[in-house]
């Protein structure tokens, strides 16, 4: 146990201050404070000390210098059983600081506020951090309170313990305290990464806020939990039990996709991160329809995103499918009244959700990699058309359509489709041949009669076998990236077919 006698408090967010203060007073604990926090203590009707007045020196540099004094740091790294340290506070007369109640300037809000680069440097925090690493190393004397959220836990230890705080508890406090001091600067750092465009810098600070802890991983036996780099997650659930990691999985595979559809249009239904049904019909219920028929069985206990607001209608259909989870951009009520009779079904709201991130990280045992990602807005300037028959208006437009949900596929990716709607997709296979026979299988199964068939493929065929398959299918148009030693070839097969050829200069694998 130790006791505490002396606290000083140096807050950005002053609410909930008062239960805290009334609790340090009834233990008779000294406050010292400056500036806007000491107003507002003296405000609360509670006796406090001026920094200034404690260290004897003024604050100077227009408040940059306030707590960082040889009485307030010698105060808080001393060790109370060090002989030597006790001796040194004697003679400089100096007193020990036990609590340290501090949080940081708001950098992170300033940086979603303004973009004047002179204001965001004058919320970078000095003294805070300098303070609560200094309280946060000597965890063994002195205890480090970094967030409102921790108030509770103090008032209940020093009600508990008569004043005094126990060991574990200061050093649970120590942990958050330079997990807090961490985040900060990596913030920070970030933002000087934005500034001078080095984006793989000798050492890499990736940041996040907890989210949630998920019911468990991939598989019940792992443990697993979401982070986010916003403090407010884009993503409300709005009703249904947990989500788990392969829930997010699918919901972030769906969002992806979803960056390449028509404001307000289309529907894209995900299995194991790989979407098994996209559509883009303007009719919301056509849309939805078309995308389920792709590969309904896959579909069955799959997620759902639309790119639009869910209406009563709708949500009729939505419920004669078992679907994990809805993704909606909104729900009118009555068509959440309906989908909320489904007790275990996750409803999200995806409004506010954001997809302006640059990079992307994957993890790989003690290392992760890093890359830009994949969300070129393909121009014509892009493509070429390498065939004798040229497309119409149509054909191009359902031979961009699946280029752009083939992006989204893993690699090796095809894509058919017809009429701005997935037919049939084959995904992460060793051979793009056997990716050609699987969503050339899953077309025949599911869907009959089509007319004017496109496929897409994420990269270049390195030989004729694939594009044969899929025109001996009834594929009329395909549009694939160039880069085979065999593309000469391919050209000719589709001019010797009649086929509508066009070259991306992009690859676009997704693994």
């Amino acid at each position: 146990m130790k006791k505490i006698k002396t606290a000083l408090i140096s807050i950005s967010d002053k609410s909930n201050l008062r239960d805290l203060l009334e609790t340090l007073k009834k233990n008779k604990i000294q406050l010292i404070s400056s500036g806007g926090t000491y107003k507002t203590i003296k405000r609360l009707g509670y006796d406090c000390i001026d920094v200034s007045d404690f260290t004897g020196f003024n604050e100077i540099l227009d408040g940059r210098v306030k707590t960082l004094h040889p009485k307030i740091h010698a105060g808080i790294l001393n060790k109370r059983n060090n002989k030597s340290h006790k001796n040194e506070i004697k003679i400089n007369n100096f007193q020990n600081i036990d609590l340290i109640i501090v949080n940081f300037y708001p950098f992170e809000k300033t940086l979603e506020t303004t973009k004047n680069h002179n204001k965001i440097i004058e919320k970078i925090d000095i003294g805070g951090p300098a303070l609560v690493r200094s309280a946060a190393k000597n965890y063994y004397d002195v205890t480090v309170i970094t967030s409102i959220g921790q108030y509770a836990d103090l008032i209940n230890q020093l009600k508990k313990f008569k004043g005094a705080t126990t060991l574990d508890f200061r050093k649970k406090l120590s942990q958050l305290a330079f997990n807090e001091s961490a985040y900060y600067d990596s913030v920070i750092a970030n933002y000087f990464e934005s500034l001078t465009n080095k984006n793989f810098t000798d050492k890499k600070i990736i940041y996040g806020n907890l989210i949630e802890k998920l019911r468990y991983g991939e598989n019940p036996h792992q443990i697993s939990a979401i982070y986010s780099k916003n403090k407010n997650f884009d993503l409300k659930k709005i009703h249904g039990k947990h989500l788990s990691y392969n829930n997010y999985n699918d919901i972030f595979s769906a969002l992806a996709i979803s960056k390449n559809l028509p404001k307000n249009r289309g529907t894209v239904i995900i299995k194991h991160a790989n979407p098994c049904g996209v559509s883009i019909l303007k009719n919301k219920i056509d849309s939805y329809k078309s995308a389920l028929e792709c590969d309904p069985i896959s579909a069955f206990g799959g997620i759902v995103f639309f790119n639009f607001r869910v209406n009563k209608n709708l949500a009729n259909e939505l419920c004669k499918t078992f679907l994990e989870v809805i993704i909606a951009n909104g729900f009118e009520p009555s068509a959440l009244k309906l989908l909320k009779l489904k007790k275990n079904l996750r409803i999200i709201d995806s409004t506010n959700y954001k997809n302006n991130e640059i990079f992307q990280v994957n993890s790989a045992e003690n290392s992760f990699l890093i890359q830009s990602k994949d969300n070129i807005f393909f121009k014509k300037n892009n493509f070429k058309i390498v065939s004798k028959k040229k497309p119409n208006k149509s054909q191009l437009d359902n031979l961009l359509f699946a280029f752009n949900v083939c992006r989204n596929v893993k690699s090796n990716a095809i894509v058919l489709a017809s009429n701005k709607t997935t037919i049939g997709i084959g995904s992460g296979q060793p051979s793009r041949l056997d990716s050609c026979k699987i969503a050339i299988e899953k077309m025949k199964k599911f869907k009959k009669n089509e007319k004017e068939i496109v496929a897409a493929s994420d990269a270049f065929f390195p030989f004729v076998d694939g594009i044969e398959k899929l025109i001996q299918s009834g594929v009329s148009a395909v549009i694939q990236p160039s880069g085979s030693i065999r593309d000469k070839e391919i050209i000719k097969f589709a001019d010797k077919t009649n086929t509508i050829l066009i070259f991306s200069k992009t690859r676009h694998f997704k693994h």
